[in-house]
């Protein structure tokens, strides 16, 4: 009989470890797993389990977000050859525009800024524009050393893609000005108060602190939507949707499509602009 168990789950780990996996989607994998263990429960591990499975992430969780916990069992399953319990993942219509919601301005981006000037962190005040002026990943932030300061290039080498991102002159003068002061000598400029790099849990904190000062939904506020912005912006002024690619490092157009959606209301804009409805009088 099927289980998973402790040792198979962390024998799973390691391979994904090994296929050079981020450490973000290792730790999404393994946490999909544990979730779907624990819902489990003493149900008998089967096809029909995963289907029942499937039909409460359904009833419980946005299209894509069911597609993603079924991507990371399918994985699971495909390493331990249970192929049986392998399941389709639901099929989406591409959206054609970006919800409003969690679209973020210039304007409300801007309000950020000011936030964290008030509040006085210099540090937060400078990475969200490091990261809003060159579109870079949160796990790309390392790479923006003092020394890629200096060259106004920094070169980004992660999961085997090597890439050059240049940094504006506006934003090299003003991390240099953060630089002297923090007396940084080398290596990362984003670093915590022991020299460790930032991460994602630590930015995320420091950023929702913002919200009620810049009076911003929460929902908006977090460290990729910096990089959504960069993406909009770049696209609205250049339409050079392979160049951005590109800069954003993209394997995919498909996926940068997404980035330079427009929001429903521009979408509703545009389409009545059209001009092909009549009232009656």
């Amino acid at each position: 009989m099927k289980q998973i168990t402790y040792e198979i789950t962390q024998q799973y780990k390691e391979y994904l470890y090994n296929e050079e996996k981020s450490n973000a989607t290792i730790e999404k994998y393994m946490r999909d797993i544990v979730a779907f263990k624990k819902w489990c429960g003493k149900k008998i591990l089967s096809k029909k389990t995963v289907l029942e499975y499937k039909s409460y992430l359904i009833d419980n969780y946005a299209p894509a977000s069911t597609n993603s916990m079924l991507s990371s069992l399918n994985s699971f399953f495909d390493y331990n050859r249970w192929y049986e319990l392998k399941t389709k993942t639901l099929k989406i219509q591409r959206r054609i525009f970006a919800s409003s919601e969690t679209d973020i301005s210039k304007n409300e981006y801007e309000r950020l800024l000011v936030a964290a000037r008030r509040k006085e962190n210099r540090r937060l005040y400078y990475l969200m524009q490091t990261i809003c002026s060159t579109g870079i990943r949160v796990s790309e932030l390392r790479f923006i050393t003092k020394e890629a300061v200096d060259s106004r290039q920094a070169v980004i080498n992660l999961k085997g893609k090597m890439r050059v991102v240049i940094l504006p002159n506006e934003l090299c003068i003003a991390l240099k000005k953060y630089i002297s002061k923090e007396k940084i000598k080398s290596g990362p400029v984003f670093i915590t108060k022991t020299g460790n790099p930032l991460n994602r849990s630590n930015i995320w904190r420091d950023m929702k602190k913002l919200c009620e000062s810049a009076m911003i939904s929460p929902k908006k506020v977090f460290p990729h939507n910096l990089r959504h912005l960069f993406a909009k912006t770049y696209y609205s002024l250049q339409k050079d949707i392979v160049r951005l690619a590109d800069i954003l490092g993209h394997s995919s157009i498909n996926t940068t499509r997404i980035y330079t959606m427009e929001n429903g209301e521009i979408h509703r804009r545009q389409i009545q602009s059209l001009g092909l409805v009549r009232l009656i009088i």
